[in-house]
């Protein structure tokens, strides 16, 4: 009776080898950026300072999209640029279409199921953006929650989010085109914004005397901003060590006082 057995365990060993070849084995996707030199960046292109898309040039610059091209430099690799959507980000990085999603991507529990998150880069948190006048009238929730106020938001993200979470009595207004969003607020057309705390810094600097952040260093909740990688424990790996390296190095530094200064 033995006989047989030791037989089928031999043949057993014996395919072991072909059973775990390369070829079988499935592709690492920093494999496959290695090897056709290419590294595919998603990226919205409406969120100032992270990543912005000039409409006439169809050019993406942004605090981000440097920091895409010193990934790809650390990789030895180009950079290609995926134009994606807030309500379509999540759709396209499941099917695959880029490598990483970069610009101002918040982590939450939903994106960390299909993907995995770099270390963070940015400490973040919702908090109001109005006009001037008006700041005093919304430093809380309490205070922004009623029938008489108009909160606008950016569909797909976590801006609306936050606003249908925490609203129920406040008017949200979705207003499709974020890189126009905030002359809303300052034509009157909406009381306010909740957005990241390091969004309405920006506004407050590109809208000066018009529009006031309020409250940005205590925002109303706690978020991070990382980089969203596709389920790939090697390319996660890299994406880590050279964003430690970039912020050991003062490269991170540089980059952030060249958009956030």
């Amino acid at each position: 009776m033995l006989r047989p057995i030791i037989i089928c365990i031999c043949l057993l060993f014996a395919n072991l080898p072909s059973a775990f070849s390369k070829d079988t084995l499935a592709v690492s996707r920093l494999d496959t950026i290695l090897e056709t030199g290419v590294l595919k960046v998603g990226s919205t292109g409406d969120y100032k300072p992270f990543s912005y898309k000039d409409p006439a040039s169809g050019s993406f610059s942004g605090f981000d999209i440097d920091l895409a091209e010193s990934l790809a430099s650390a990789l030895g690799v180009k950079l290609e640029i995926v134009p994606t959507t807030w309500p379509q980000l999540a759709q396209d990085f499941d099917a695959g279409k880029f490598d990483v999603a970069m610009g101002g991507v918040s982590i939450t529990f939903d994106r960390q199921k299909t993907g995995l998150f770099s270390i963070p880069y940015m400490r973040e948190g919702k908090t109001p953006i109005a006009r001037c006048a008006d700041k005093e009238k919304f430093k809380t929730l309490a205070d922004i929650d009623n029938p008489q106020t108009t909160v606008i938001a950016n569909p797909g993200g976590t801006n609306e989010k936050f606003a249908r979470a925490n609203l129920k009595q406040a008017k949200i207004v979705i207003f499709p085109d974020n890189t126009k969003i905030f002359d809303e607020v300052a034509a009157g057309r909406a009381d306010l914004m909740m957005t990241d705390a390091s969004e309405t810094r920006y506004q407050e600097k590109l809208h000066s005397g018009v529009l006031c952040a309020i409250h940005p260093d205590e925002p109303f909740n706690f978020a991070e901003k990382a980089y969203w990688v596709q389920r790939d424990i090697g390319l996660k790996a890299f994406v880590d060590q050279w964003l430690h390296q970039s912020i050991e190095t003062g490269a991170y530094e540089k980059i952030y006082n060249k958009w956030f200064k």
